[in-house]
């Protein structure tokens, strides 16, 4: 009886093995280029100081969007990070919310804000603002300007204080509290009503 052949194995080329590698390389790559973009497109913020309780306290992180404001404009109510005018460079930016948009007239009237001659619905503040800290006052805002305030109002230096935020200060908005993570969630928007003002007659 004829013998078959026996077949010998010959080694495994070691293409899988450089295969497997430049999968790991191109995983690390992309991790990297993610990183970079993400970074590109959100900054870090710490929160200092009480201008913003309740809503914000001291030791909060932020993630702050660079992107959204490149698509649409900030709006009322979002919580923005920005550069007060005159600010000298080496200082921290200011976390406010923003309450008057470019060409409306904000207005203090008997510690209450009114834009456009209506009052603001305002759920977010701390308490009442104290006579000496809302003063009766009256601010035009210009193109690309916008009013911006904390939601303690008695402890906040704000447009009050610095006037009209430019549109090229501002940093970005802020998105998302991610420490400590008993705070970690998205950051909430102002319910406002259909008309974000307290309704002129009732």
């Amino acid at each position: 009886m004829q013998e078959l052949p026996i077949e010998t194995t010959s080694p495994r080329p070691n293409l899988r093995l450089r295969g497997f590698g430049r999968e790991i390389l191109e995983t690390i790559l992309l991790i990297g280029a993610i990183y970079a973009l993400v970074n590109l497109a959100t900054v870090r913020f710490i929160v200092e100081g009480p201008s913003m309780q309740p809503n914000f306290h001291t030791g909060q992180v932020l993630v702050v969007s660079r992107l959204n404001y490149m698509f649409s404009p900030p709006q009322r109510g979002e919580i923005v990070i920005f550069n007060a005018p005159g600010q000298p460079p080496e200082e921290p930016p200011y976390i406010k919310r923003v309450i008057g948009l470019p060409g409306e007239t904000v207005e203090i009237r008997d510690t209450k804000v009114y834009v456009n001659n209506v009052e603001l619905f305002e759920p977010y503040i701390n308490e009442d603002c104290e006579a000496s800290r809302c003063v009766n006052r009256t601010w035009t805002l210009g193109e690309d300007e916008y009013f911006v305030m904390g939601d303690n109002r008695n402890h906040s230096s704000d447009s009050r204080a610095f006037g009209a935020v430019p549109r090229e200060r501002i940093i970005g908005e802020a998105l998302i509290r991610y420490w400590p993570p008993s705070d970690w969630g998205m950051v909430s928007h102002v319910a406002y009503p259909s008309n974000p003002f307290v309704e002129a007659l009732r």
